[in-house]
């Protein structure tokens, strides 16, 4: 396994344990090197600070989040504590607005970034922030762990891998992060869902992909799949149940952000519900 430096954000929380836990394992499976950065959040909008608001409400914000921020790496400390890998912690305070800065730049230097997943009940805006932060600034693959996967010491995710294939540049830069699992998996399935028509002679959508990867020793199949559901993201959780997938691969954010955040779109749906681990690329 080639992914020698991997990254995970902590920042407390119960459903953030899975990934955390995960971390390691990819970790100590690769002889790796964990870093992790534990966050302390001040929450009081910047603005706040340019309009008058009261000092002692914002003395009050930054000493939340320095302490959230001790918390964390003590927590942090603790689930590290007698790991069988080299890892090692980074603790800032960082104001809402600057966590696209903060975890970019810290993303950019690791071969894999792995986070809980973003969206849900009870989850803060900051989850979506920093997996944004991550694909966007730091330019990492990022594998979304799901808060009820178990993790399994001697059982990672990438036996079987879904790769859902749309021609992108976002779908290629996570197949491209994902090839340490892909040439080490049993099967591989490129998912083309509603392909064009063929035309003349060029080549079916999964050829060119197929050969890139058969390269690299996996054993690839492609599935040209017409649509039969609505939302992309619920048809290609039902081929990777079909397939029997553990990991999922695909590009994220193929329209922007905004507009995913207001009309939807395959990455916000899938980072909603999925249930497997997803390695996405952007």
């Amino acid at each position: 396994m080639d992914y020698k430096s991997i990254m995970t954000v902590w920042y407390g929380g119960d459903s953030g344990r899975p990934a955390f836990d995960l971390a390691a394992r990819f970790t100590e499976a690769g002889e790796g090197h964990l870093n992790v950065l534990c966050l302390g959040i001040d929450r009081i909008q910047p603005g706040l600070y340019y309009a008058g608001a009261s000092p002692a409400i914002l003395a009050d914000g930054i000493q939340a989040a320095q302490q959230a921020a001790r918390t964390a790496e003590e927590e942090a400390r603790k689930m590290l504590e007698g790991a069988d890998f080299n890892w090692s912690l980074q603790t800032m305070v960082v104001q809402i607005s600057g966590i696209a800065f903060s975890v970019g730049t810290a993303a950019r230097y690791n071969d894999l970034v792995i986070l809980p997943r973003p969206y849900g009940t009870g989850l803060g805006e900051e989850a979506g922030l920093v997996l944004e932060a991550a694909l966007f600034d730091g330019r990492a693959p990022v594998l979304v762990c799901p808060p009820e996967y178990e993790v399994k010491p001697a059982d990672l995710p990438g036996h079987r891998i879904l790769i859902a294939w749309n021609q992108s540049a976002e779908a290629l830069a996570a197949i491209r992060g994902a090839l340490p699992l892909i040439r080490n998996s049993e099967a591989v399935e490129i998912a083309i869902i509603d392909p064009p028509e063929h035309e003349g002679d060029r080549a079916d959508p999964g050829v060119e992909l197929s050969r890139m990867l058969a390269r690299h020793g996996a054993n690839v199949t492609v599935n040209l799949v017409p649509r039969t559901v609505t939302r992309t993201a619920e048809q290609i959780q039902i081929l990777a149940r079909d397939f029997g997938a553990d990991l999922i691969v695909m590009g994220a954010y193929g329209h922007s952000r905004f507009r995913e955040s207001i009309l939807g779109g395959a990455t916000r749906d899938m980072l909603e519900d999925v249930e497997i681990p997803v390695l996405m690329g952007h």
